[in-house]
């Protein structure tokens, strides 16, 4: 497989693990405002299961399969600070991934202790990493 077939695919799984990490907080900020055991906190328990499991984590997952790939096509790369900054980047976004999961299984059990404020912050939390990593891909500072 050719290097921009690579890349064009992790693009792709990049843009809908980003798809799913901009939305699940979201939905979160409506779930936390709802009555525990209604209607609507029932749906959105199975919103939040069906986007995590099935957009998110295969979309973080095969990220992961076409970046290394091409980090093992191009390894020269990893030497540059703007993809040091790059990785530091996507290593938080995992944690935040990590974390949204945890918030998805509280939500499922009716013990969620946040407030919708708290979610709607949390909501810019991938969009700040998502700029840091764009810039550092196009822009590359430092190399």
């Amino acid at each position: 497989m050719s290097y921009e077939w690579l890349k064009a695919l992790h693009i792709i799984s990049v843009i809908a693990w980003m798809a799913g990490m901009l939305y699940l907080p979201r939905l979160y900020v409506y779930h936390a405002d709802t009555q525990r055991g209604s209607e609507l906190s029932e749906t959105l328990k199975v919103m939040e299961r069906r986007l995590l499991r099935g957009i998110i984590n295969p979309a973080m997952v095969s990220t992961f399969v076409f970046g290394i790939w091409m980090l093992t096509i191009n390894p020269g790369i990893l030497g540059e600070t703007f993809m040091h900054v790059k990785l530091a980047a996507v290593l938080c976004m995992v944690t935040l991934h990590g974390l949204l999961a945890h918030y998805r299984r509280a939500f499922a059990e009716d013990r969620n202790i946040h407030s919708a404020h708290f979610y709607r912050a949390l909501n810019e939390v991938p969009t700040a990493l998502m700029i840091i990593i764009v810039i550092m891909i196009v822009v590359q500072p430092w190399s």
